[in-house]
């Protein structure tokens, strides 16, 4: 059936669809050679670096020949394309409890701050080739949280004051992406949304112009966001054929979840379609949206929200059971990626995935050593196989510096001035260890 209330939830997530990158990216030249995309996984509450670096290992080093740590375990098939690094920090960004927009930012974030700047994953994403969808937000949490808020924004920007939002009710957001190509009351919702669109951008445009200058603005984009999101689905109309090859089944996990791993699962299947049909070139996960809270009973981990961030994470069974899940994930992107031909290899040849936390080593930091786990090479452009302790005063923005130059985008310093990084960077440029 569909009532005021659905059509409102889906108003909401296409308005945030739509803020996520259509009309908003830098106006750059598009990089030419081989296709590159990058994938951030962020996982709230720490990330502890003795759940990844194997026991023993001291210094840096190659990983071959070593077992990865039991929360790892499951990319021990994959340790080849693995790089573990830690030694980088982010006392500058607040951490404790969430960096929110800082972690993937590199400046100072908490509850409540706006960005004070694009995020990395937004940059990468305006250097890229461009696509339909150039950059895409995915956020996992408890289900009645993905339920109540399906769009939430803390940890994505394109710039100051302009958060992104990420899309966690996987229901609204397959019917957004794919309702073009689907049938039955999926079909319906989708052309019923649209038409609401279509009057609601008409009837903004037009009471917009009797509005007091002061106003004008503000309003103007709401009426940009409507307009924005009604050409994103004239767009997605015309490569319909294409993307029939690659919407998920919109099953029973989608439909009727028992857990919050149901929807967690079918927003990575969401996302990973997007990838390979195209859609965008850059995804950011948010495991628990940024915030302290998120929930995993599908595990059968009955603690949840900010009582697991309390835990110490090294050997304890609840985040083994989560940290091996996150990897689970990261292999599902891996297969799927490597399953997909691209030029002469496969679209995971051309992929990096990026793994860390929004909070640092746990939930109460500093941000002293802040970890960070890389998948792929990128198209040959950063090192794999190895375990990497970043000596000095590193912080996380000379690892964002160092994808930028690893995408043919090089900079000296990511959202850092001068004055901040003569206390908080002792180098100048990329983290040369990690570049192939």
């Amino acid at each position: 059936m569909i009532n005021r209330r659905n059509i409102l939830q889906g108003m909401a997530a296409g308005v945030a669809l739509s803020s996520t990158s259509l009309g908003q990216r830098s106006n750059t030249e598009v990089r030419s050679g081989r296709p590159k995309r990058v994938v951030f996984f962020l996982q709230n509450q720490g990330f502890d670096p003795e759940t990844c670096v194997p026991a023993g290992m001291k210094a840096s080093s190659s990983l071959a020949g070593v077992e990865l740590p039991e929360p790892i375990s499951p990319l021990e098939p994959y340790k080849n394309k693995l790089h573990i690094i830690t030694g980088l920090h982010g006392r500058h960004t607040s951490p404790s409890h969430s960096a929110f927009f800082g972690a993937l930012g590199g400046y100072r974030g908490g509850i409540g701050v706006p960005p004070a700047g694009a995020t990395i994953d937004h940059v990468i994403s305006g250097q890229l080739p461009e696509t339909l969808l150039p950059h895409l937000c995915i956020g996992m949490d408890a289900l009645e949280n993905m339920i109540s808020r399906p769009t939430l924004a803390t940890l994505s920007a394109t710039g100051a004051g302009k958060p992104v939002f990420m899309h966690s009710n996987p229901k609204l957001l397959y019917q957004m992406l794919f309702g073009g190509i689907a049938t039955g009351d999926v079909k319906r919702k989708f052309e019923a949304r649209s038409n609401v669109f279509d009057r609601i951008e008409k009837i903004a445009a037009q009471r917009s112009k009797t509005l007091p200058a002061s106003e004008r603005e503000r309003y103007g984009r709401y009426v940009e966001g409507f307009r924005e999101i009604n050409g994103l689905r004239e767009k997605l109309e015309t490569v319909s054929d294409h993307l029939r090859k690659f919407a998920p089944e919109y099953g029973d996990k989608f439909l009727k979840p028992e857990f919050e791993t149901d929807w967690h699962d079918s927003l990575l299947e969401i996302g990973v379609a997007t990838l390979k049909a195209g859609l965008t070139n850059v995804l950011t996960i948010g495991s628990g949206r940024g915030e302290i809270f998120g929930s995993w009973k599908g595990l059968g981990v009955v603690p949840a929200g900010h009582n697991l961030g309390h835990m110490k994470q090294p050997k304890n069974p609840i985040w083994i059971k989560i940290r091996q899940y996150n990897c689970r994930m990261l292999v599902k992107l891996i297969e799927e990626l490597e399953s997909t031909p691209e030029g002469d290899g496969s679209m995971m040849d051309n992929t990096l995935i990026v793994y860390t936390s929004n909070n640092a080593d746990k939930q109460h930091t500093g941000g002293a050593n802040w970890p960070f786990m890389l998948l792929g090479d990128l198209s040959g452009k950063m090192k794999t196989g190895r375990y990497t302790h970043v000596a000095g005063n590193r912080p996380i923005n000379a690892l964002y510096a160092t994808l930028l130059h690893a995408i043919g985008a090089p900079c000296d310093r990511f959202n850092m001035e001068k004055n901040i990084a003569g206390k908080y960077d002792t180098h100048l440029g990329p983290i040369e260890e990690l570049l192939a």
